[in-house]
């Protein structure tokens, strides 16, 4: 797997957090990534801090490892001329500009593809490349407002809440992934690339694919459930001693009478206000003041391995400090402790799939602001002499 893209060559022409995920996946499988930033201040997340590791954005390292750092300025015609050489021997483009100005940069699909007609062109937006709202830029939590998440987010009641990772950013550099990969499938049979578009909205709407789904058929809007689920019950978190909380999942007749058992309730299963999944939705405040009336009898590790004993899936809501120290994290190997970088106790998080029991390929930590452009340019046999006048206009970096 740490060569299953080997060979291919990436031109990343993304910041912030959608792109530059998706281009860090197809480095740790093996891929060459050239990250193209603006000189003398590149990708924004580099002044996205505190905190700094090392002196250096946690984000920017979070999220782009496995690339080679190009300072170029592509508004100018010397700059997008550099890119276009590029890409006339690149495999994958990777664009997050505005609809639009990428075609006004001379960097559009018809424009990269008319010289190199196998290029897989992906380009990724907040709204999508079509319709009045196509050039708005965006970020994550307006996202997770207009696409609806937020309405759904936290408890009844409360105000908005942002969910409280970037899914959108991350999971739109999941789908471009997806999709990239698609296009590599249909280059091997035809020769031919082609252009994938995605955006943050789009991530959004198929997020809440169920919840739409279940409007779409009742009428009724979804409600905030707080860490429980609308269509079945005891499905949700319950607090324990010392305000600590476990998630408790009975999701079918099998695993609620499971955990009756364990906490010592039978006579939960024969009540008529929880007999079936529907019973306990309709019933849901009262079901969940009986259990947690005995869930706050427990500490939470102890009610986690007692629902263990009785196979009734449940977890304690950790704090990432658990997290880092868990057995079973730990067992993945997914958090991965990198040495003799610049960033002392540096840690890397792990693609979260094998192929062959094999992550990701580490083949290069984040780099320094423009920290190959000479590497870069020398191999497009621009001479001494050409780079040094390009650095004094500031056109590269």
């Amino acid at each position: 797997m740490t060569n299953i893209l080997s060979g291919l060559t990436v031109i990343d022409v993304t910041q912030n957090v959608a792109g530059p995920f998706c281009s860090q996946m197809l480095g740790d499988l093996g891929a060459t990534v050239i990250k193209i930033e603006r000189p003398g201040y590149g990708d924004d997340t580099r002044h996205w801090h505190p905190p700094l590791w090392g002196g250096e954005s946690s984000t920017f390292l979070a999220l782009n490892r496995n690339k080679k750092s190009l300072c170029v300025d592509l508004n100018h015609p010397e700059g997008q001329k550099i890119v276009h050489q590029l890409c006339e021997s690149a495999d994958i483009f990777i664009h997050s500009l505005k609809p639009g100005s990428e075609e006004s940069r001379g960097l559009g699909y018809e424009q990269l593809s008319e010289t190199n007609p196998a290029l897989i062109y992906a380009a990724i937006s907040a709204f999508g490349d079509m319709g009045k709202m196509k050039n708005k830029p965006g970020y994550d939590p307006l996202i997770q407002a207009y696409s609806g998440i937020m309405s759904l987010t936290g408890n009844e009641g409360d105000d908005p809440a942002r969910v409280g990772v970037s899914i959108n950013d991350m999971a739109t550099g999941m789908w471009s992934l997806i999709g990239i990969l698609s296009a590599l499938h249909q280059r091997n049979q035809t020769g031919k690339g082609c252009k994938v578009a995605n955006s943050l909205l789009e991530t959004g709407i198929a997020w809440v694919t169920l919840q739409l789904s279940t409007y779409m058929a009742s009428g009724n809007l979804p409600k905030k459930m707080g860490t429980g689920m609308a269509t079945t019950a005891p499905y949700e978190a319950f607090r324990t001693k010392g305000d600590q909380w476990a998630i408790i999942a009975a999701g079918n007749n099998r695993l609620f009478k499971n955990l009756c058992a364990a906490l010592q309730m039978p006579e939960l299963v024969e009540d008529p206000r929880f007999e079936s999944n529907s019973d306990r939705v309709q019933n849901r405040k009262e079901l969940h003041r009986i259990i947690e009336e005995c869930t706050l009898g427990y500490e939470v590790d102890d009610l986690v391995s007692l629902m263990a004993e009785y196979n009734v899936p449940s977890s304690p809501i950790n704090t990432l400090d658990r997290v880092l120290r868990d057995e079973q994290v730990n067992a993945l190997a997914m958090i991965k402790p990198v040495e003799d970088f610049r960033v002392s106790d540096f840690r890397m998080v792990d693609l979260p799939f094998r192929i062959n029991e094999e992550r990701g390929n580490l083949q290069s930590l984040p780099p320094l602001l423009g920290e190959h452009t000479n590497e870069i340019l020398n191999s497009l046999n621009y001479s001494k002499e050409i780079l040094e006048q390009l650095k004094s206009k500031s056109i590269v970096g």
